[in-house]
């Protein structure tokens, strides 16, 4: 009779004693807030997320043990069971993780172990499930991608400078990346050995099993492009661009009871509520039991660019219902034409309604949300990545849509309140058929899909973000997003949104 194999605890080790020095901080790089979260924040939520990973460590730069516990404890991470602090070197770090990994495992007791650097925060539930399953078979694997420049190898002449001495051949090299995959008895014997080296040093964790174990192969998992490594100043910018481009995926659609209890004696505050995806919100949240303002200029004569007339709809909501749990804004114009062809009025309509009026809509409502630790919901167009001819005024202001959601985001965070902006594609809205005519069924997005992924949105913990919405076909629905190659599309798409 065959016996049950039971399955070895897999453990993700956040490998976080960088200084920042090269990125030009005075605080450890893994600490730098990005997209509304500490790079770090955003690494551990990954692992967090993957099902095949049971618990999480974290190795701290010294010093700063305690600046992770905290976004540990706000965060809510349920995996992350200890934070201790990381050694001078990495290879030092690796074995005070070895270490703690090894306490209280039984004699004979393995684990699976991955190692992962904390400043990599864009690494795919791909490839941590690759890794797992690479360790059903093998003992250590690595994660590369093929390298796209051509590598040469130099050698110094004096004051002569650097000469190449080869060019190896590039469809045998590769990038490493991590996390890298252990079991946990492989990494500590191939430390173990190393450890009578007096010369022994090393810049990752593949490199010790491959010189001081030779005889155990190493495999390699697939990578990712975009699971960079936040080491140089223009790293910082780059990662904070793809998560600013990247489709966030929104939780999943939850059941009817579910939207209920979570809406019921719940206020929200949707200003452009008198139609479109505004009008849907409202009746989709009154629906499952929210207290629901619907603002609009044709309905209840709101002017959103209007500083008094916002004041006076969020002060009459929370006099009403004693709070407010969610403010949406979907109000917007779309006017298209040549910048140098339009008239002031217009210019001046433009940007006090899609950017002037979100931001007095934020500060009004910034009081209310944090009574609440509820949610402001704002709106951009995929021609924020990429503004073009006759769109000067439209795409700069939903682009600055964007960098308002994250900053605001970063700012009141500590009050616990949270800012998110959907990006629909192509929507068929009345703002949309007024400045197109009619369109062929079936190539626009429904408002009814944008307003359901928007409640989800209103209803997760996400902070910072930007979702996409999108079709996957003619004929479907709202399509969540699967990842950075939508957020690749989205940069070369010349389609406007909302």
């Amino acid at each position: 009779m065959s016996q049950h194999i039971a399955k070895p605890r897999t453990t993700a080790v956040i490998l976080a004693g960088g200084t920042g020095q090269r990125v030009g901080l005075s605080i450890p790089k893994q600490l730098l807030k990005i997209a509304g979260k500490a790079v770090i924040e955003h690494t551990l939520t990954t692992f967090e997320n993957a099902d095949s990973i049971d618990d999480i460590i974290v190795l701290m730069t010294p010093g700063y043990v305690s600046d992770v516990e905290k976004i540990v404890a706000k965060a809510g991470f349920k995996k992350v069971t200890r934070v201790i602090e990381g050694g001078a070197t990495r290879n030092e770090t690796t074995e005070r993780a070895i270490s703690a990994l090894g306490e209280g495992l039984a004699e004979g007791e393995d684990r699976n172990v991955l190692f992962h650097d904390a400043v990599r925060p864009l690494l795919s539930q791909r490839v941590i499930a690759d890794c797992v399953r690479a360790l059903e078979r093998y003992q250590a694997v690595d994660v590369a991608i093929p390298s796209a420049d051509t590598i040469i190898v130099t050698r110094t002449h004096g004051d002569d400078g650097e000469f190449i001495t080869e060019i190896p051949d590039r469809a045998r090299l590769r990038r490493g990346q991590t996390p890298q995959a252990f079991k946990l008895s492989t990494i500590r014997r191939a430390y173990e050995v190393a450890a009578g080296d007096p010369n022994f040093q090393a810049t990752d964790d593949c490199s010790v099993v491959l010189k001081y174990l030779p005889d155990v192969p190493i495999h390699v998992v697939a990578g990712d492009e975009y699971n960079m490594k936040v080491t140089q100043p223009v790293d910082v910018f780059i990662a904070d661009k793809l998560f600013q481009l990247a489709s966030t995926a929104t939780p999943e659609q939850m059941g009817e009871a579910a939207y209920r209890e979570l809406l019921t004696g719940r206020t929200v505050v949707v200003f452009g509520g008198s139609y479109g995806i505004g009008k849907d919100i409202c009746e989709l949240a009154e629906s499952y039991g929210a207290t629901v303002y619907a603002l609009g200029r044709s309905t209840t004569g709101t002017h959103v660019e209007n500083p008094e007339e916002v004041d006076d709809a969020l002060s009459k909501a929370y006099a009403e219902t004693g709070r407010i749990d969610y403010v949406v804004n979907t109000a917007g114009v779309l006017r298209i034409g040549k910048l140098a062809e339009t008239d002031n009025a217009t210019i001046e309509e433009a940007l006090k309604v899609n950017y002037l009026a979100p931001v007095q809509i934020a500060r009004s409502a910034y009081k209310y949300l944090a009574e609440t630790k509820g949610q402001l919901l704002l709106y951009t167009s995929s021609s924020y990545t990429r503004g073009r001819a006759e769109y000067s005024l439209y795409s700069s202001t939903k682009a600055a849509m964007v960098n308002l959601t994250q900053a605001l985001a970063d700012e009141w965070a500590g009050e616990g309140v949270r800012v998110n902006c959907v990006n629909p594609e192509r929507t068929a809205t009345p703002m949309r058929t007024k400045a197109f005519g009619q369109e062929p069924a079936g190539s626009l997005l429904s408002s009814e899909a944008v307003a359901r992924t928007s409640l989800d949105v209103l209803l997760s913990e996400l902070t910072g973000h930007v979702i996409d919405v999108r079709q996957q076909d003619p004929t479907a629905g709202a399509a969540r997003a699967s990842g950075f190659e939508q957020a690749l599309a989205s940069v070369l798409d010349r389609q406007d949104g909302v």
